[in-house]
C-alpha cells in the first residue's frame, strides 16, 4: 500500500466497530432494564394486560429466539457464538457499506443480552405477549428487527454494486 491508502479501509472499519458497538450497548443495557424492571413489577406465572393484544407475563425460555432449540443447552451456545462470529466477519469485510453497522449492533447486542440471563440463571425472561405468539423480550426484538435490517441492507447493497457495475461497463 503506497501513501497511507490502507488508512481509509482501517478508519471504516474502525468507525463500523464503534457504531456497531454503540448499538450493542444500548440493546443490552434496553434488555437488561426492562428484564429487571419486569422482575419488580410482575411474578412468575402473572399476568398483567397492558392495552388489548398486548400482555405482559413472566416465562422463563432455555432456548433461542421464541424458544427455538429449548432444552438443547450447549447447543444454544455454540449457534449463537457461530452467528456471531460470521456477523462480525461480514461487517469486517464489509465496512463501507452503508448502515451495515446498525443491524450488526441490534443483532449482536439482542444475542449478548440473552446470553447474559442465560449465563446468570440458566434461562431467559420473556414478557411480551401478544395474541398466537410466543412470549418474547427486547433482545429477541432486537434481533427480529435486527435480521430484518440485515436483509434489506445487504440487498440494497447488492442493488447499489449492479447499478455500479452497469454504469462502468
Amino acid at each position: 500500500m503506497v501513501g497511507g491508502s490502507g488508512r481509509a479501509p482501517t478508519l471504516a472499519r474502525h468507525v463500523s466497530l464503534v457504531r456497531a458497538t454503540v448499538v450493542v450497548v444500548v440493546v443490552i443495557a434496553l434488555d437488561q432494564i426492562t428484564k429487571h424492571t419486569l422482575g419488580t413489577w410482575i411474578e412468575p406465572g402473572q399476568v398483567r394486560h397492558l392495552i388489548p393484544g398486548i400482555t405482559f407475563v413472566y416465562e422463563r425460555n432455555t432456548g433461542v429466539s421464541f424458544s427455538f432449540l429449548a432444552g438443547d443447552g450447549a447447543l444454544v451456545y455454540v449457534v449463537i457464538g457461530l452467528a456471531l462470529v460470521g456477523l462480525i466477519g461480514y461487517l469486517l469485510a464489509r465496512p463501507t457499506q452503508p448502515l451495515l453497522w446498525l443491524p450488526t449492533g441490534m443483532l449482536i447486542g439482542g444475542a449478548v443480552g440473552n446470553l447474559v440471563d442465560r449465563v446468570a440463571n440458566g434461562s431467559v425472561i420473556d414478557f411480551i405477549k401478544l395474541p398466537h405468539w410466543p412470549a418474547f423480550n427486547f433482545a429477541d426484538m432486537s434481533i427480529t428487527f435486527g435480521v430484518i435490517l440485515l436483509a434489506i441492507v445487504i440487498e440494497l447493497g447488492s442493488r447499489k454494486r449492479e447499478e455500479t457495475e452497469r454504469s462502468d461497463g
